[in-house]
């Protein structure tokens, strides 16, 4: 990963300036030195390099929160390399990488371990460790060691322990910390061998659904937890109306809570099946499209705060197997710009507000610097044309898995230059 380094200064001219901060979209320009914001709209600087954006997008780089990474245990579908060749195409400048690998990032020696690997990305990348030992949901780990180790948040992803007490144990200790916790709610119960939500179609197809309502129990579960200690939380994928009104009256009441959606469930719904395409076979499962609209309305309403690729790589050979049995999960680290922008190009957000859920809120929630176009900020920035049409073709992504449910589709958004720390990682 670049470091701030002493470098000549850079100056991006004729940009649109997406700042999700002050909530503006306008022509300017940035100045960039050692590896941070030093000017806006400011005069070009003596001995630098000066690039004209000819009118394109300049917006702080993506925030990915929630990033499947195969080290240790599965370098064969997705390694550190790979990822960050991925993010920087897809104008992510930092992954916050998920626990759930083989074996867990549940001690302090694992953690060290992965975040020595991932400086071979050209991104940044931080890591979140497990809440309990093994992800198992009933002995919590060692959270103070972690958080000295690098650790920003704790989660056990989508094993959703059913020790209510335990859980309770390790949300008063990570609240001792001023821990954050990420919670996937679900009712496991409920959730247990489904490949679908309940509806008709997934009855006509002959696949084993989940009621919505999992969604809602699971996160009142979560809910009350967090009313009882205290403690820092961000449910990290809210998909179903009947979830949203307990994360509204969380905020009102005054709860440090947060909410996030993956960019699958803001753009595809249960339909996209189709005729069994696994590669559309998410956790949790596509939601109707009444769910879908739902979201987008609480995206812009400000009652999700986060969206994110949930960057889940798997082997063809996982894949191509009968729905229910294939693995779940997408890759989206280079697909989740374009795919976001169809919220703009329907007219449901502008870029500054996507802006603030795909960078800025992150950042903020996780006490990062990054985010930010204001001066003193660290210089990481995605250049992009947010008009621009292809198709993809899930063969050109960088990642080393391919299983993205976009393949084949017309998209807009191409990224043209990415930066981390004022060294530009990616040109298109």
């Amino acid at each position: 990963m670049p470091q701030e380094t002493m470098t000549a200064p850079l100056h991006l001219t004729n940009a649109r300036l997406i700042d999700p901060e002050a909530g503006t979209d306008a022509l300017g320009s940035l100045t960039v030195k050692d590896g941070v914001i030093v000017a806006r709209n400011g005069a070009a600087p003596k001995g630098g390099e000066a690039i004209d954006c000819a009118g394109l997008c300049l917006a702080p780089g993506i925030i990915d929160w929630g990033v499947k990474i195969g080290e240790p245990g599965e370098r064969h579908r997705e390694s550190f390399r790979s990822a960050g060749q991925a993010a920087a195409a897809g104008g992510v400048t930092t992954i916050i990488a998920r626990p759930d690998t083989q074996p867990a990032i549940d001690t302090p020696e694992t953690l060290e371990f992965v975040t020595r690997r991932a400086v071979e990305s050209v991104v940044r990348i931080r890591h979140m460790a497990a809440l309990t030992k093994g992800r198992a949901g009933q002995e919590m780990t060692e959270i103070g060691f972690l958080l000295d180790a690098g650790a920003v948040a704790f989660s056990d992803v989508f094993s959703v322990s059913t020790n209510t007490k335990a859980l309770a144990r390790a949300f008063t200790y990570a609240r001792s910390l001023g821990a954050l916790v990420v919670g996937h709610p679900q009712e496991p119960g409920l959730s247990a061998g489904a490949a679908a939500t309940n509806s008709k179609f997934a009855s006509l197809r002959g696949l084993p659904g989940v009621h919505p309502m999992a969604e809602r129990l699971g996160l009142d579960r979560d809910l009350g937890l967090v009313e009882m200690t205290g403690v820092r939380y961000h449910a990290d994928q809210i998909t179903t109306a009947g979830a949203l009104p307990s994360i509204q009256r969380a905020k009102e009441r005054g709860l440090d809570v947060t909410a996030g959606v993956s960019i699958h469930h803001l753009t595809l719904n249960d339909f996209d099946v189709g005729d069994y395409r696994t590669f559309f076979k998410l956790t949790p499962p596509l939601r109707s499209e009444d769910d879908r609209l739902a979201m987008v309305q609480a995206l812009a309403e400000g009652v999700i705060d986060v969206v994110a690729s949930f960057h889940t790589p798997a082997d063809e050979e996982s894949k191509r197997l009968p729905f229910e049995e294939a693995a779940s999960g997408a890759v989206g680290l280079q697909t989740l710009l374009p795919a976001a922008l169809r919220l703009v190009h329907s007219g449901d957000l502008d870029l500054p507000s996507l802006w603030r859920a795909l960078s800025l809120n992150p950042a903020k929630r996780l006490g990062l610097p990054q985010g930010r176009l204001a001066e003193g900020a660290p210089a990481d920035l995605v250049l992009f044309d947010p008009d621009a049409p292809f198709v993809l073709d899930r063969f050109k992504l960088a990642s080393k898995s391919k299983n993205t449910p976009f393949d084949g589709m017309r998209m807009e958004g191409k990224v043209h230059a990415t930066w981390v720390a004022g060294v530009q990682v990616h040109k298109g």
